[in-house]
Parts: C-alpha cells; sequence; structure tokens
C-alpha cells in the first residue's frame, strides 16, 4: 500500500527541515561540498532533498541515496548553523527511511545482519578478530603478504588499511585486562569505563592506558562487563531499531554501578553515548533512564581535566605537536578546549596549531572503506594543513581518525619522520606510562 505523504513526512522528519533557511553557512565547513562543489551533497542541499520528498514532489526515493550515502555525518554544519538545525537527526531518519524501503541483494543482506547483529555487538566475536589480528602478525603472515604484494589486490582498498592498524596484543594479554583500577592517591571520582567494540579488539592497549591515567588522575575505575557497542556504526547505516537495542543493553548495564561519570576514548563512540537521550526519547520506557546515562557520559579528557590534570608530564622537545579533533567531540559533544588543556599542560611541549583542525579528516565510521575516493580527496585537503605545520606527532581522540591520519602520513610518504597517536597514548608517554 502506497505511504500517505503524512506518514512520509514523519518517518523523514519533515517538520526540523523547515529550520533551514538556505542561507548557505554551512557551505565552507562541510567536507562533501568543499572537495566537490555538488549542490545536493551540501547540508542545505541535503536537507532540500527530504523537504521535497515531505512535499510530494520526489517520489523516487532512489535519488537520495548518493547525496546521503556521501554525507560524513560530521555535523560541523549543526555547529556552523545559525537557526539551529537538527541535520544528524534529520540525516540519520532519512538513512534509515531509505534502508527500510532499499531491497539490498541477498550477499549484502546477509553481510550488514551478520556484521551489525553478530559481530559489532559481540564481545567474543571482537576478541576474536583482534586475537586473529595478533595471530597474523606474530606468525609471520603479514610479513609475508607484504612481501608478496598481494595486499594491494584486496577489495576496498583494505591492504592500505591494514598497514595502518596498531600493533595487536596477545589473546593473554587480552585475558589479563582488569575489571577495576583503585586510584592513585586521593581519590576524586568513581568512573565506569566504556571500552566500545573496534576500540577494544584493535585498540586494546589504548583502553588500557586509559584504565591507568584515570587510576593515576585520582578514579577508581570499573569496567563493566555486559556492556556492548554502542550503536554509532548501525545508527549511521540506517540500523536506528538495532541502535535502539544496543543503547538499552548498554544504559541497563551501566546502571548496575553507581558512579560519578560514564568514560569512554573514542569521539564516536562518545557522541553516541551523548545522544542516546535524544534516541530513546519516544520511548516511556527507557526515556528518563536514557537522560540519566547521557548526563553521566564523559570524554576521558574531560574527567581528567576535572581531576586536575595528571602530574609530571613531560614531552620531547625535539618533537613538534599538533592536534586533530574528532568531528563527533567538537560537534555532538561540544568537547574542544580539555583535549588542547591536557596538551599544552605537557612541560616543554612544542605544540602548534593545525589551520582548519575542525575539518572532518575524512574516516567517519566505515565511510572511507565504501566511499574510498571521496574520503580520500578529504583526508588530501587535511594533509596539506597537516604537512604546514611541520609536525612529528599528530594527536587524535577517535580510532577511525588515527588509522585515517596514519593513512594520510603513508600516502604522502612521510612515515619516517611523522606519527600518529591517540591523545591517551601520548599522554601515557608523557607520564611515563607503557
Amino acid at each position: 500500500m502506497k505511504e500517505s505523504l503524512e506518514e512520509l513526512r514523519e518517518e523523514f522528519q519533515y517538520n526540523k527541515t523547515n529550520s533551514c533557511v538556505q542561507c548557505g553557512y554551512c557551505l565552507p565547513v562541510c567536507p562533501t561540498y568543499v572537495t566537490m562543489r555538488i549542490e545536493t551533497h551540501s547540508p542545505r542541499g541535503r536537507i532540500n532533498l527530504v523537504k521535497m520528498v515531505g512535499e510530494g514532489k520526489i517520489t523516487d526515493l532512489s535519488v537520495l541515496e548518493e547525496p546521503l550515502d556521501l554525507c560524513l555525518g560530521c555535523r560541523a554544519c549543526e555547529t556552523a548553523c545559525p537557526t539551529g538545525v537538527e541535520y544528524g537527526s534529520i540525516l540519520e531518519s532519512a538513512r534509515a527511511a531509505l534502508v527500510k524501503r532499499k531491497k539490498f541483494k541477498a550477499p549484502v543482506r546477509l553481510l550488514r545482519k551478520t556484521m551489525f547483529q553478530n559481530v559489532f555487538p559481540s564481545k567474543t566475536a571482537m576478541n576474536v578478530i583482534g586475537n586473529t589480528f595478533w595471530l597474523y602478525e606474530k606468525s609471520g603472515l603479514q610479513k609475508a603478504m607484504r612481501k608478496t604484494g598481494i595486499m594491494k589486490k584486496l577489495p576496498y582498498h583494505l591492504g592500505e588499511f591494514e598497514a595502518t592498524m596498531s600493533q595487536a596484543v596477545s589473546p593473554a594479554e587480552r585475558k589479563q585486562a582488569p575489571s577495576q583500577a583503585k586510584a592513585k592517591g586521593e581519590k576524586k571520582y568513581t568512573v565506569a569505563f566504556f571500552t566500545g567494540c573496534i576500540m577494544d579488539a584493535m585498540f586494546h592497549r589504548i583502553n588500557r592506558l586509559s584504565v591507568q591515567l584515570l587510576a593515576e588522575a585520582g578514579c577508581d575505575v570499573i569496567v563493566i562487563p555486559n556492556q556492548t557497542c554502542c550503536g554509532a556504526l548501525h545508527a549511521h547505516s540506517g540500523e536506528i531499531e538495532e541502535a535502539k537495542r544496543l543503547a538499552k543493553q548498554n544504559i541497563a548495564a551501566f546502571e548496575q554501578e553507581n558512579v560519578d561519570f560514564i568514560v569512554n576514548n573514542a569521539g564516536g563512540c562518545g557522541a553516541m553515548l551523548h545522544e542516546y537521550d535524544h534516541l530513546l526519547a519516544d520511548d516511556p520506557e527507557w526515556a528518563d533512564r536514557a537522560a540519566a546515562f547521557t548526563a553521566k557520559s564523559r570524554d576521558i579528557s574531560q574527567v581528567l581535566v576535572a581531576c586536575g590534570g595528571l602530574p609530571n608530564l613531560r614531552s620531547n622537545p625535539e618533537e613538534r605537536v599538533t592536534y586533530q579533533p574528532s568531528c563527533h567531540m567538537t560537534n555532538v559533544q561540544k568537547v574542544t578546549e580539555e583535549p588542547l588543556n591536557l596538551l599544552k599542560s605537557i612541560s616543554g611541549i612544542n605544540f602548534v596549531e593545525m589551520e582548519q583542525a575542525n575539518m572532518c579528516c575524512g574516516s567517519a565510521g566505515i565511510y572511507n572503506i565504501i566511499n574510498y575516493d571521496a574520503s580520500m580527496d578529504i583526508l588530501d585537503e587535511k594533509m596539506k594543513h597537516t604537512k604546514a605545520t611541520g609536525a612529528s606527532v599528530v594527536i587524535t581522540t577517535n580510532p577511525g581518525c588515527l588509522i585515517q591520519m596514519k593513512l594520510g602520513i603513508e600516502r604522502e610518504k612521510l612515515s619516517d619522520s611523522v606519527r600518529a597517536l591517540h591523545l591517551v597514548e601520548y599522554l601515557a608517554e608523557a607520564a611515563g606510562i607503557s
């Protein structure tokens, strides 16, 4: 049965498009508009497409697919918008509406179901991935694969991304990960640490260092056992119902402990946790619980600053350091000063600001895999500004940004002189923690 215009308007959140006055303030901050110069690939262009659906002027919804798929969801447009357009809400609602109607081919449908329902939310599955990568490194297979050149023939440019991955931890080290840590000295807060799915599988060392830094700053840290994936990849891919299910599982898990803050170390995860209240606002059973969860959600940089920072931080004076912010930390969580404050608190640091630092690097979850060419155009712009700093260390606060910046360094043939690190890794170095 054909849907009524009223049903389409509700599903695509047409009413929210009326806040857009088409002023164009979003254009210079939108990475896809800057690199493509196509109106439909700008925030106001995408909003106008959704608006035309709600007004019955577009009946073939497939014309929205490419413009929406090529949006990174960085939400810089929200920060720039003078009228407060809720672009992120419009984008995710429209994507969910398109996914609901799209007839995926059987292999794609199976892959989506497997990844979204059985892999990302499963700690067991993610541990298997992490352990497999460790075996791949330690067995000599990685060296053999790279030597043969077969990595260059992998689909979706996966060989290029493989070269950027952090050193994997052993299954034994993974099993020994502490479930709690006691504050060093005076206890200032009790916090629960959000491990994430990809963070814990592929960046386990950063998670371990995060717990150590929190304890060093004066936090009792608890790692909640029944937590799961934040749901960000699901929401960005139109799988809203699965995102809601994961949100409820996390809320229920973290309610079991009375903590001051729920701490994450990934900009993308943090943004999703920060918006659980919006995600579940229409659910009478969960709305208040989601709001209570969101009120406690913090990026690790916020908590470290709240604790008064870290003692005795020292940098290598020969290194020149710059900072590449996470879009979701900046535009969704509104966390901008704390990472900079921590970096600038390091004794002897040679810090230099990056021009247009807030422009997206082109990572955006799995965007750089499924939209590789568009992502690389954006990354190339970012690397122009990165190279101009003369930095030998690029600091990030999100795993996707970390991979992307490492890829940019490789593409520019700078790997001998420049390295990319997560903020936690650099703070741990400065604190003498390994």
